[in-house]
């Protein structure tokens, strides 16, 4: 699935729950799940984190539609390499 889908199908299911909590309270949310990936990863539960990524991402995926932000189109920054030094894989110093 193509991230302008998901966004699409994620914001089918969720904009008017995320549109009446508003973007402080879903980036809250984001947070809190942002929280239980750092748990799950400590703990070393596959299983766990998978779910954990998928719900940081929706949420992540939530937030931005809130603020009218294409995920699709924002990510072309990225697509040449890194966008300070413009290599593959990133040459930049720490």
């Amino acid at each position: 699935m193509e991230i302008q889908n998901f966004q699409e199908l994620i914001k089918d299911i969720y904009y008017k729950k995320d549109a009446n909590r508003g973007v402080e309270g879903t980036f809250m949310w984001l947070s809190e799940e942002v929280g239980e990936l750092a748990s799950a990863i400590r703990q070393g539960i596959r299983e766990e984190q998978k779910e954990e990524f998928a719900d940081v991402f929706a949420w992540l995926v939530s937030l931005a539609s809130l603020c009218d932000v294409d995920l699709e189109e924002v990510i072309g920054k990225y697509l040449d390499g890194c966008p300070k030094c413009g290599q593959k894989p990133c040459m930049c110093f720490e």
